[in-house]
């Protein structure tokens, strides 16, 4: 039987070159060998549908960031109370009575009941009112390890997707255990361990979202992230407005980590970065070409992936395309020995620090306003999205660096402002513009810091790093409830103390536009003396 072909040439492929391929001494065709970046720019498509699909599916997991995170907020809260019983002779029906403080048991009772909230469940008022604040420092404590933990995870033997898989498992089963806590201890222990897996996945779920896109929609990509955690927020508002229960409310916000876990991860696949330095090339270049069939682009079958490196090599021939075949894994260890990546470590930790202090210490300041709680969590995430959408604006047009520095300033600037003004008359509402103005700078620096730090450091060691970086953030929040129990101007004079600070070091952080996302340590310093700079 004699095979025909469509072509009038003869050749069944009309994309097949009409000169082929060079080769070597041994007489086998030599390989194109291009690094990832170099791929999606060349032949994949840097932003097509495939990023796209997978961009979204990975970053709604945000929003389970954010229901874990700030479902404290609503579930911890004091509620209202009401005399019962008695008549205005008693003295809880006295009008100079503003605490529960003092009254007598049975005078009084809390409006809504016992389960409205954890405050009413266990008396969590008066000299036991720490223990809201306590359970608070637990939380994110829990969040300060579990970004160690599964930084490292994911850098090494469970991988992006893994890790991101097995911290929403853990927040699936923690947060629905938590709604049956038959006491204080207990409740507090399991705030906690959601806390260790809460950690990890925004982490997680960032990197592995914006390590398939090309360099040059990197940056936009990754300041898009946060409309998912607000909107976390926003979606949670109104999920504890119909879940008047504190019980209720955990399982209620614990029930999207089951379905991301059935209905979203299956779709998601994991990063072709971890598969090339983890030794697994052939895996990394099926994804790679998934993408470019999605995105309508085509990937030659002569081309292979490689580290930066081999890179900048000349062509290897097919006995050379396997020769990283052993895992590539590095550690926090790996970022200090180095001095250039030792120096961006220590700068990325101080200013995350730094920013978490400002931003959770304003969102906490908020609070205070005694205004209608569930609408006023819906504005205040309503209004941290402006300073993401701006930020994405202006990130490709002036640099990370001179961004990170004007947006501190800026928060730092009317933090400053708020402090010297007085919390009295129209000075009253100076102080809360300040202060909604603070959170919109600090804002769009939280979300620029971690695509910043995400291109500070090359693939092989860039969740560990990042894992400190978001250690600090967590270190932050913990530290940013005391310093707004100083009351006065004080906080504010703290936050713009700290917004300015962080702009300083911003300064000393080199400039990431445009430029490679290096997959090892010989490679980024390679290429940052190839730019004359570190």
């Amino acid at each position: 039987m004699v095979k025909t072909s469509s072509s009038p040439f003869g050749d069944p492929d009309l994309r097949s070159p009409l000169i082929p391929p060079a080769k070597n001494l041994d007489g086998e065709s030599e390989a194109e060998k291009l690094c990832i970046d170099d791929m999606l720019q060349k032949y994949c498509g840097e932003f097509g549908a495939w990023q796209l699909k997978h961009f979204v599916l990975t970053s709604l997991a945000w929003a389970l960031e954010a229901f874990h995170a700030m479902v404290m907020i609503f579930a911890d809260r004091e509620p209202g109370w009401r005399c019962v019983g008695g008549g205005p002779e008693t003295v809880c029906w006295s009008s100079a009575v503003q605490s529960v403080c003092g009254l007598e048991p049975g005078s009084w009772e809390w409006i809504g009941g016992p389960g409205s909230s954890t405050v009413a469940q266990w008396g969590l008022v008066c000299g036991d009112k720490y223990k809201v604040g306590l359970v608070q420092s637990l939380f994110f404590g829990g969040c300060l390890i579990g970004a160690g933990i599964f930084g490292h995870l994911s850098d090494s033997i469970l991988g992006r997707k893994g890790s991101l898989t097995v911290v929403c498992i853990f927040n699936a089963i923690f947060g629905c255990l938590t709604a049956l806590s038959p006491n204080f201890l207990t409740y507090a222990l399991l705030r906690l361990l959601t806390g260790l897996s809460t950690g990890g996945v925004g982490l997680c779920a960032f990197v592995l979202a914006t390590e398939p896109v090309g360099p040059t929609k990197r940056g936009a990509a990754g300041m898009s992230t946060f409309y998912f955690f607000s909107t976390g927020i926003a979606l949670l508002s109104g999920i504890a407005y119909v879940c008047q229960s504190w019980r209720s409310l955990y399982i209620a916000s614990s029930i999207p980590s089951i379905l991301f876990l059935v209905l979203i991860l299956p779709f998601i696949s994991e990063s072709p970065r971890w598969y090339l330095i983890r030794g697994k090339s052939n895996q990394a270049l099926e994804i790679m070409h998934s993408i470019a069939k999605t995105n309508g682009k085509h990937l030659p079958q002569g081309v292979v992936l490689a580290l930066d490196e081999e890179a900048n090599d000349t062509p290897i021939d097919t006995k050379q395309k396997n020769k990283v075949e052993e895992a590539i894994t590095g550690s926090v260890i790996d970022v200090i020995r180095s001095p250039l990546t030792r120096v961006r470590l220590f700068l990325a930790v101080a200013i995350n620090f730094l920013c978490s202090v400002v931003y959770y210490g304003l969102s906490l300041n908020v609070v205070n306003l005694k205004t209608n709680l569930y609408l006023n969590v819906l504005l205040n995430a309503v209004a941290e999205m402006p300073a993401f959408t701006l930020t994405a604006v202006l990130l490709d047009k002036f640099g990370r660096k001179p961004l990170a520095i004007g947006t501190l300033w800026f928060s730092g600037l009317f933090c400053v402002i708020g402090s010297l003004v007085g919390n009295y008359g129209v000075w009253k509402i100076v102080r809360m513009v300040c202060g909604i103005l603070g959170i919109f700078g600090m804002a769009g620096t939280y979300n620029l810091l971690f695509i910043y730090t995400t291109e500070l450091f090359p693939t092989v060691v860039r969740n560990a790093a990042l894992g400190c970086a978001t250690q600090a953030v967590q270190m932050g929040a913990i530290l940013a409830p005391f310093v707004v129990v100083l009351g006065g101007g004080l906080p504010f004079a703290v936050f713009g103390v700290c917004g300015v600070a962080g702009g300083l070091l911003a300064f000393y952080l080199p400039e990431t536009l445009n430029r490679p996302l290096y997959d090892t340590m010989a490679g980024m310093e390679g290429g940052e003396n190839a730019f004359g700079t570190a």
